[in-house]
């Protein structure tokens, strides 16, 4: 089945927040942010601005009936600075105008004073002083204390993952007005409805169930619009409240990177224990995130980080930390991945590193300590149905790879200033928001009387296909085409309390609670059907194809007529369900539990050639073996395994965040911000389904494919820093990343002097 939103999106028909028709008086919002990091508020002059003609009014802290307050894990985090700023880009107030042009003329006359203080800009440093978001956490398992004497090899080092900026198509931006009896709508562009109705609610002064938030589709998230889209609806929705006018607050692409978090950067130390037969004895680390200002997401990103503290491997005794350090750049938050990126990056670090000292093949170390049947995680779960090494071993036989690497040795040998590299990476990924209580999910379905039927969940449709997939179980399970279906914008007045389109769990909770609706309102239709046909037993009638069959049999009676039936007789053709994953628990005092419902493997083969002259490099190929489970559209799961990996890709080579000592983005905009583009991709690439079973949890037994396929990228780094040392033998090993061509560059030369000798 082709994805739904194809034929909409291709004509440009598909609707987004910046697509609404507006209403008369709209006015347009644009946002007066802190030019500093950290300061106090001294003064502040709106005159100027104001009597700019078009000018309708400019919100600020002083208009909030509510309270000044929108974190959402911790309350952190002000919607506009009061008395202080803590980054670059905060929100100061919002300048409302007939045009956008004139608000942003308005922006630019505003005066502020502001004391300038000390901005504390790394994770490293934020530590030293003591700043945190909340207090670290560690996970346990075996004992690293008595067993470092144990190992034969020991391994210490440090390690640096950058951030990354999300990209979405679609930049941050709502549309509020006001309705009848003092209520306010709000199209937000949000994976989050519930967090943006709460937070407004909060900030608004009113209860819920007056505010409603209506979400068509999103352009693309990727965790920046899990929490960060709430800020700029609370905006609006204030602002129209305020004015008694509706609002459209869009930012404008370097708006939107100047003044939103990113993907945490992270700062690591590591040991690492090796039997002599080079099997993991003990691994200990101290993560350092960087959580930015105010804590948005950051204790359940660093949870995630503890949960993937081990990846693909299975360490019998490992401790690993994380401290969440309080900075002032924008707070960061939600990014595919959530976490386990950098937890993974890490270990694989350590592992390189001790492939180098020890001088043998990190892949040989890989293969040696990949997780097992009935291995148990640091947090207690046990591994089961695990396709860690049958994906191993499927990439390697598949794809040729004793070859692959015979072939970069010949290139290698042949070539002093092109070298090649070819690394391997394992994939572990658990399924479930680690927040055991956000694993639910809701469906409201109705049959109409001619036959259609239409869908209403609690996920939001952001270029992933998760509506084509809920709409595939619906029609599978009632046996209707799929034609006569449609899926409705996901609106809390319909569903209320959804959580949020996170954690690769959005098809798996909403459309497992999609199918519980559709088997309630198929039992309903079957006992109608018995009545008609004067059967005797429900249990022998059968819906298929839109005929329905008695004990095996076809009858006259079609889907159209029993529907018609069924509203005749009174029976309800309306069915909202609710859904919570089962078996899953976690017990935060003791770090021990059983927290996902299952989790996803593959194993990624990467060759890239580094251009050693100039520090480039290109990826020749990647080639993947995913475990889908058993995909119920592999055109879709293919489809994400491929931008999942790109996005990855980004994030280990030229995707650079790089901040200044002023808590200024230096690279803020897309002109020098870069991300891969179709120039940049691997030059083959393929992806092939592991024969797998299906798993119980999951959707019709398709696993979740959005997160997971990203930690494929960390693969390329790993080969391109193995391509660098064919170069340079004694190539001095910062296990820095991302690899951007000016770090390889340098790094290729670092030491040339002693290379020439």
């Amino acid at each position: 089945m082709i994805n739904i939103d194809s034929r909409t999106h291709v004509r440009g028909e598909s609707i987004y927040v910046n697509d609404i028709p507006l209403r008369e008086d709209t006015l347009f919002g644009v946002v007066f942010a802190s030019p500093l990091a950290h300061g106090k508020v001294k003064s502040i002059d709106f005159s100027e601005a104001l009597q700019i003609d078009g000018v309708e009014g400019i919100i600020s802290v002083k208009d909030i009936k509510g309270e000044n307050q929108i974190g959402g894990i911790i309350q952190d985090e002000e919607l506009f600075a009061d008395k202080t700023v803590d980054y670059i880009g905060m929100p100061i107030a919002l300048v409302c105008a007939k045009t956008e042009r004139i608000a942003k003329k308005a922006v630019s006359r505003i005066k502020i004073d502001i004391e300038e203080l000390h901005p504390i800009v790394t994770a490293r440093e934020a530590y030293a002083a003591k700043k945190f978001i909340v207090p670290s956490r560690t996970f346990k398992i075996g004992d690293t204390e008595s067993e470092w004497k144990s190992c034969a090899h020991i391994i210490e080092g440090q390690a640096e993952m950058g951030g990354q900026e999300h990209v979405y198509l679609e930049t941050q931006g709502a549309y509020a007005y006001l309705t009848e009896d003092d209520g306010i709508k709000i199209h937000s562009s949000t994976q989050a409805t519930k967090y943006v109705q709460r937070a407004a609610a909060k900030v608004l002064g009113m209860p819920m169930h007056k505010i409603e938030v209506d979400v068509n589709r999103i352009g693309g998230g990727f965790g920046g619009k899990e929490d960060q889209g709430t800020p700029w609806a609370c905006m609006a929705a204030l602002a129209a409240q305020t004015l008694r006018k509706p609002v459209k607050l869009v930012l404008s692409r370097a708006e939107d990177i100047k003044m939103t978090g990113k993907r945490h950067p992270y700062s690591f130390d590591f040991k690492l224990g090796l039997s002599k037969d080079l099997k993991i004895v003990c691994y200990e680390v101290q993560c350092f995130q960087n959580a930015g200002a105010c804590a948005d997401v950051s204790p359940a990103v660093m949870e995630r980080t503890l949960f993937h503290g081990t990846a693909s491997y299975f360490v019998p005794n490992a401790r690993i930390t994380v401290h969440s350090c309080k900075t002032n750049i924008p707070p960061n938050t939600a990014f595919r991945g959530f976490g386990a990126p950098q937890g993974m990056f890490v270990l694989e670090a350590a592992l390189m590193k001790a492939a180098v000292t020890l001088g043998v093949d990190m892949m040989e170390i890989q293969k040696k300590n990949l997780l097992s049947e009935g291995d148990r995680f640091p947090y207690d779960q046990e591994a089961k149905n695990c396709n860690a090494r049958k994906c191993w071993d499927t990439a390697w036989k598949t794809f040729g790879v004793e070859k692959l690497k015979k072939e970069v040795a010949d290139f290698n040998q042949k070539n002093d200033l092109f070298k090649k590299g070819v690394s391997l990476y394992p994939l572990c990924f658990g399924i479930s928001f680690t927040k055991t209580s956000l694993n639910q999910g809701r469906s409201l379905v109705h049959i109409y009387s001619d036959g259609t039927v239409s869908i209403t969940t609690g996920v939001v449709e952001m270029g992933q296909g998760v509506n084509t997939k809920i709409l595939q179980a619906a029609a599978q399970t009632l046996s209707i085409s799929t034609r006569r279906f449609t899926i409705h914008s996901t609106n809390t007045s319909r569903i209320a309390n959804p959580s949020p389109t996170a954690a690769s769990s959005g098809a798996d909770l909403n459309g497992k609670a999609t199918i519980m609706a559709c088997q309630a309102l198929l039992a309903r239709l079957k006992g109608v059907a018995c009545q008609e046909l004067k059967a005797q037993d429900p249990g022998d009638i059968e819906i298929k194809d839109e005929v329905i069959y008695h004990k095996g049999r076809k009858t006259e009676l079609t889907w159209a007529r029993l529907v018609f039936l069924t509203e005749e007789a009174r029976v309800s053709l309306s069915e909202h369900a609710h859904y919570a994953t089962p078996i899953i628990h976690f017990n935060k005092a003791m770090e021990k539990g059983h927290p996902f419902a299952y989790h996803v493997y593959g194993t990624a083969v990467t060759v890239v050639t580094v251009d050693c002259l100039r520090g480039t490099y290109n990826v020749d190929l990647v080639k993947i073996i995913h475990d889908f489970g058993s995909s119920m559209n592999l055109d879709i799961d293919i489809g994400q395994v491929e931008g999942a990996l790109l996005q990855g890709i980004g994030l280990m080579t030229i995707e650079e965040l790089l901040i200044d000592q002023t808590g200024k983005l230096v690279y803020d905009d897309l002109s020098s911000y870069k991300v891969p583009d179709i120039y940049f991709t691997p030059r083959t690439l393929e992806v092939k389904p592991l024969d797998s079973k299906p798993d119980p949890l999951a959707l019709l037994g398709s696993k979740a494919v959005g997160e997971p396929p990203l930690m494929y990228g960390i693969g390329t780094y790993f080969a391109i820093l193995k391509a660098m040392r064919e170069f340079n033998p004694q190539l001095k090993l910062e296990l820095w990343a991302p690899m951007t061509h000016q770090k390889c560059l340098m790094s290729l030369y670092d030491n040339y002097g002693d290379l020439l000798k």
